[in-house]
């Protein structure tokens, strides 16, 4: 039988734990209980405990966001593995903390001042940095108050944020370390620029979108020495350096070598022969731009082109006066038009629909530039990355989601890191006046001197949230806490940012930690969607705040709902009415629970032995086993949909619906074995209560203290499951409930009402029913045969037989000739169905999903048919046995 776990000697009952009242108030209960947690430090981590350590991140959420679903979603799953591991004895770390969200906080608080008039460049570098932290302090991290509500279990005292000073000491360190190893470099190449952020983001952070252009043929030189190109960015032309044409293509051949005039410039250009070109796509012929396209930046150092850069910052043109001064945008139709003034325009397309580049921060148009930035070679450290997957030592969950990985870690290109802002870790390089450069490590002293200045780029934030595994237990130190909790055990996050923050942590905690992994399962989930399964966003008009719900339904609806949709790696749908369907879970719960204890459930003293045991609680304990074994299963698998639906069902259909009631009759009775099923009633109240509480811990808590009396089910013991299995009597409440189920479905074809009445005698000779007749004639409102009866219909099920007087009842002619029309429907159902199945034309024709309905119609029209032939033999006058 299940484990009688109660709280240890040293935790003591809770003071004078109150009643239940008569319905559940998750607004009076959810914030105080909350708060007694983090009182009492249940949340908190010790590094000297000689307990195992459980560790899991946070995915530090932006210091400018708030609560969404999203997060909602991965903090239920992360909470639930937490609560669970730290019930099971381990000494937990879920580690809290904010990420400082370069672009994304600079923006906010230019926006702020530009409400003022001003902008950054008014402050100057110094004053800016400091309104950012005031900003960060009045109205940063409203985030944090939204996870109490939610019920985070996380060590509030560890909270860290990216810019904090032990985090910057890490970056610092880890920065030195890639300079010192030459896997940190300087170096001109071409970036994704956001003319509205004005800079560098990493190719991560392009969103792409396709949105309508043009396609323009353009004919640069002339006669036979002319050559026709296409562009989408017709402006750029004015830096073109050559056109580049594939070596082997006979067309071009005469004019490889040569130069040829590039029209409005007044400048000539050469064509070169280069094997990137294809010659099937359009003319075979294209423009060359390297200071304003990665491929053409290629091309040119291949060929020693030149590189004109033709737009600043902001997207506006530098060079050539009519053009001069002009948006890209403008500009680009501008020159269009100059080009079909001058007869240079072969064709042109409109709309023409392709693939851009956007900045995911405000979705600008990004622009490729040419611009001196720093790098990572992530050579080396994605090779460590993909290698620590391959060979077992890091999990990916589920083990599908490896092929993303691979295939983004094992093309990665070197990662651009510098960023053009003041916001964030400023890059720890000094430049001489006479072109030194010095990299200077937290311990070293920087330069002074005339001449001597520090890089004023930052660091992207991905670089500080790349060591987040490790900064935030106090490395570069040796502090206890690295010790202790590192690497994680897992980490719980979206297949969404697999490629910006994942693999950025696996490849510096390789790096940084002596080839250790930073943590040693990835359990990567899916996005929230709509009940439609659309994405959500404000423009769709379908975003959700979830404290809207958690203030209509409570936070453990919320949770439950989130959980139930959380299959791994699978995006989840949610709807309000299935929140609404968890909040009337939460009540039965409660309504339960307190008919229980009104009944005399009790945890108080040993679990009776099995010969004590009637069938029913026999049976109970022998599922409650069950389902402690497949959660813990399900929980090991990360299947936190599959164990919450298995508690759903479990606490709602057997032991609501089904023990409660079939033991209602042993209570009514009392007497000792009303004693011991009240004390079964209790444990399996206690062991579904403690399963539970991971998912939905504001609910559990409530009912768990005041029918055990003792101090939290948070330091609860986690149930166990002792091994006690009965087949037999599993079988004979299946029996029971067989019998139970197939009479109430005839009452209700008949047209009785639930609580209505009926005389009926039970014959249950030869079965194991006999000791549960007082319960099933509870269950089915059957009264004795009393004198006078007569048996009106007769239903065989399981070996038993249930005789009812249905006289009075209901008007039996017309039950008959409703029943006839249904059954003459259900026939030719069948007829049309056989029909269709055995039509060999229909059947080529047919998708598969038509031929399958067909079929699903048959099934039902076959089970109809069955089904309405036993109900009219079970009439008076009919087939069956009416004595």
């Amino acid at each position: 039988m299940t484990e009688n776990t109660q709280q240890s000697p040293d935790r003591g009952p809770m003071d004078s734990a109150p009643e239940l009242p008569t319905q559940y108030a998750p607004a009076e209960v959810e914030g105080p209980l909350y708060e007694r947690w983090v009182e009492r430090g249940y949340f908190e981590a010790d590094a000297k405990s000689d307990k195992e350590p459980y560790t899991i991140v946070i995915p530090p959420p932006n210091v400018t966001g708030s609560l969404h679903l999203g997060h909602a979603f991965e903090h239920t799953l992360i909470d639930a593995l937490t609560r669970r591991k730290r019930m099971q004895g381990f000494e937990v770390l879920w580690q809290p903390g904010m990420d400082h969200a370069g672009i994304a906080t600079q923006n906010v608080v230019e926006r702020e001042l530009a409400k003022e008039g001003k902008s950054r460049h008014d402050l100057g570098r110094e004053a800016f940095v400091e309104r950012v932290w005031q900003w960060k302090a009045e109205s940063g991290g409203q985030i944090s108050g939204q996870m109490r509500r939610l019920g985070d279990g996380v060590a509030w005292s560890r909270e860290r944020f990216t810019m904090d000073e032990g985090l910057s000491k890490a970056v610092q360190t880890i920065f030195k370390k890639l300079y010192d190893d030459e896997l940190i470099y300087r170096a001109e190449r071409i970036i994704n620029w956001c003319p509205r952020c004005l800079t560098a983001i990493s190719d991560i952070e392009v969103e792409y979108q396709d949105d309508d252009g043009e396609l323009v043929s353009i004919r640069y030189g002339e006669g036979d020495a002319s050559i026709v190109v296409a562009t989408t960015r017709a402006e750029t032309m004015l830096g073109d350096t050559a056109v580049a044409v594939h070596p082997e293509d006979e067309r071009y051949k005469h004019l490889v070598g040569t130069e040829i005039e590039l029209p409005l410039t007044g400048r000539r250009i050469p064509v070169v022969a280069d094997e990137h070109v294809d010659p099937e796509f359009g003319t075979g012929a294209v423009k060359v731009t390297p200071a304003h396209d990665p491929n053409d930046f290629e091309i040119g150092r291949r060929h020693d082109l030149p590189s004109l850069t033709v737009l600043d910052e902001h997207g506006v043109i530098t060079v050539h006066g009519p053009f001069l001064g002009l948006d890209r945008f403008e500009a680009r139709s501008t020159i269009v038009g100059a080009l079909r003034a001058e007869g240079r325009i072969v064709a042109e397309k409109r709309p023409y629909t392709h693939s851009v580049g956007h900045c995911s921060r405000c979705k600008t148009t990004l622009e490729p530039r040419q611009s001196m930035q720093w790098w990572v070679k992530v050579g080396p450290l994605a090779e460590a990355a993909s290698k620590a997957v391959r060979e077992g030592d890091v999990a990916i969950h589920p083990k599908e989601m490896e092929s993303r990985y691979f295939g983004w870690v094992d093309n990665l290109h070197d990662w651009c890191i510098s960023r053009q802002l003041w916001w964030g870790h400023r890059i720890p390089v000094w430049y001489g006046p006479n072109g030194e450069m010095v990299c200077v490590g937290p311990d070293d002293e920087a330069p002074t001197g005339e001449g001597w200045h520090q890089e004023t780029d930052v660091l992207d934030t991905w670089f500080s949230s790349g060591l987040w595994p490790f900064s935030t237990l106090g490395w570069p130190e040796k502090t206890e806490s690295v010790a202790k909790f590192y690497p994680n055990s897992v980490l719980v996050t979206g297949y969404d940012i697999l490629f910006f923050w994942v693999v950025r942590m696996m490849m510096f905690g390789l790096y940084a930690m002596d080839g250790t992994p930073p943590f040693h399962t990835i359990a990567l989930h899916g996005m929230v969607r709509d009940q439609f399964g659309k994405k959500m966003s404000k423009s769709f008009g379908n975003a959700v705040n979830p404290l809207d719900w958690m203030d209509k339904y409570g936070s453990d609806a919320v949770r439950f709902t989130l959980a139930r949709g959380a299959n791994p790696g699978v995006d989840v749908p949610i709807g309000e009415d299935w929140v609404q369907g968890s909040r009337n879970f939460a009540n039965k719960l409660w309504n339960a629970t307190r008919f229980a204890m009104m009944n005399g459930a009790t945890v108080e003293g040993e679990l009776p032995a099995a010969d004590r045991l009637s069938a029913t609680d026999r049976w109970i304990l022998s599922r409650l086993n069950s389902v402690v074994a497949e959660v813990d299963a399900y929980y090991d698998d990360y299947q936190f949909a599959k164990l919450s639906d298995t508690l759903f069902h479990f606490a709602w259909d057997e032991v609501f619906d089904w023990y409660v009631e079939l033991s209602k009759a042993t209570f009514a009775k009392g007497g000792p074995e009303a004693e011991v099923s009240r004390r079964v009633l209790g444990e399996v109240l206690d062991v579904t209560l403690r399963l539970l509480h991971p998912v939905v811990p504001f609910v559990t808590e409530t009912l768990w203290t005041t029918l055990t009396g003792r101090e939290s089910v948070v330091i609860a013991d986690w149930p166990a499951d002792s091994g006690f299995r009965d087949a037999a009597a599993e079988q004979e409440i299946a029996t029971v409930q067989q019998v139970v189920t197939e009479v109430r479905r005839f009452r209700s074809d008949q047209g009785l009402q639930p609580g209505q009445k009926v005389p009926a005698r039970l014959d249950l000779t030869g079965t194991a029913l006999a000791a549960h007749e007082d319960a099933m004639r509870s269950l089915l409102r059957l009264q004795p045969a009393g004198e006078g009866f007569s048996a009106t219909a007769s239903l065989p099920v399981a070996g038993a037989t249930v005789a009812l007087d249905l006289s009075g009842t209901i008007d039996v002619e017309a039950e008959r000739k409703r029943l006839a029309k249904a059954l003459a429907a259900a026939e030719k159902d069948k007829a049309q169905s056989t029909a269709k199945l055995g039509n060999e034309a229909f059947l080529a024709k047919a998708a598969e999903a038509a031929v399958e309905k067909i079929r699903k119609r048959l099934e039902t029209a076959e089970a109809d048919i069955e089904r309405i032939t036993a109900q009219l033999a079970a009439l008076p006058g009919g087939n069956g046995t009416t004595a």
